[in-house]
């Protein structure tokens, strides 16, 4: 049996790369600093790009059981409640973009990745390993975790999300880049969902400093709430849990929609958002990274996931045409995904301003999208969703 590729996190990018290797014939051996192997969180958008990586892993129906598929995504003014703009999502969009739009539970697309990593017979997941340390010898790449375990594989992908030990070995650039912005969120039951506001889309809610995301999951059986302010509270990490009071007075001048539908949940999850700048070059000789450990992104181009997962395919791939080299392998690979990245990267934090403009810049930002067309609307995505 060839050596092994090793992955530093199970996460849905380290999964996804995991299973991409697998299926042309190379062993994994996953390791995971968590005692079980599970993703939390709550709802993400997928788009084509997405679906297009999924179909070429081959679980395209396994994410199609699991999805919700939106007509619209709505663009909302949220202190008004006067519609801004719509891109519709249902057939024209698929025709135009070869894959759907969907809305997912995080925990499922994960548990979709898993599966098929394990049914792979060829991914190994080690979990409560904490990876402490590791050396490239130039022939191969030998880990040691905190926990006195020692694994050997011909490469290094770190996939160790956005406080990644292996980027702070390669690239050495620190802490992330605090946004400034704290996002609450909640999934709850669709009971719980005054009728009215159960709408098969994806509406987005666009205040002074602030937006509202609202959303089904599950088929309509859960709705996602996801809040985002302006703060400079710092927590380390992702999980903590929201303050309701602050919630509150961040949205207090926002229409009554906004309100009620903040009013519908007793216990949020809240993060600080974080993100980094672009880099050209995160590999360094038979090690590279992945997924947020190599761009990580802020959250309003709805693209982190399905970033990770284009990585996780085309590492696979420059790693079957490099011919064994794979320092030549990681260079290509970064050479063919950084400017993508670094545009989402980009791109997201102008989202970022433009949802939370007021005064002026929110009156420009109606005045531009509100006379949209919907080719107008398409072409405005497809760098994103035509690729990779």
């Amino acid at each position: 049996m060839k050596s092994p590729f090793l992955v530093a996190g199970a996460g849905i990018g380290g999964l996804a790369a995991a299973l991409a290797l697998a299926r042309k014939g190379i062993p994994v051996d996953v390791i995971e600093q968590a005692a079980e192997i599970k993703e939390v969180g709550a709802g993400i958008q997928f788009g084509p790009n997405g679906f297009r990586m999924m179909d070429r892993l081959g679980l395209r129906d396994a994410v199609n059981h699991l999805a919700v598929f939106p007509d619209d995504l709505i663009l909302m003014d949220g202190v008004s409640a006067e519609e801004i703009t719509r891109i519709h999502v249902g057939q024209a969009f698929r025709d135009k973009f070869g894959y759907p739009y969907a809305l997912i539970h995080r925990a499922d697309l994960h548990s979709v990745l898993l599966k098929a990593a394990e049914e792979s017979g060829l991914v190994r997941v080690h979990a409560g390993q904490s990876l402490e340390r590791f050396e490239d010898d130039g022939e191969r790449v030998i880990v040691a975790t905190r926990e006195g375990q020692r694994y050997e594989g011909q490469a290094l992908i770190g996939a160790d999300g956005l406080w990644s030990k292996v980027r702070q070995a390669v690239i050495g650039d620190g802490k992330p880049r605090v946004s400034g912005h704290i996002a609450y969120r909640a999934v709850l039951p669709i009971e719980k969902v005054p009728e009215q506001y159960r709408k098969n889309a994806m509406i987005l809610w666009a205040g002074p400093k602030n937006h509202l995301v609202q959303y089904p999951l599950r088929g309509g059986e859960l709705f996602n709430l996801v809040a985002v302010f302006h703060s400079d509270r710092y927590d380390e990490g992702w999980d903590a849990e929201g303050e309701r009071e602050e919630l509150f007075k961040r949205f207090a001048n926002n229409c009554e929609t906004v309100k009620t539908l903040l009013g519908k949940i007793d216990t949020w999850r809240m993060w600080v958002l974080c993100d980094r700048d672009p880099i050209e070059k995160w590999s360094d000789g038979r090690v590279t990274l992945l997924g947020d450990a190599a761009h990580p992104m802020l959250q309003y181009l709805a693209q982190g996931a399905c970033m990770a997962i284009e990585d996780g395919v085309i590492l696979a791939d420059m790693v079957m045409s490099s011919g064994g080299d794979l320092p030549s392998a990681f260079n290509n690979y970064q050479e063919a995904r950084h400017l993508r990245a670094g545009r989402c990267q980009v791109t997201a934090r102008l989202y970022g301003e433009f949802y939370h403009a007021d005064g002026v810049k929110a009156k420009l930002r109606t005045q531009m999208l509100s006379g949209r067309t919907a080719e107008q609307a398409y072409e405005s995505v497809s760098w994103l969703y035509d690729g990779p």
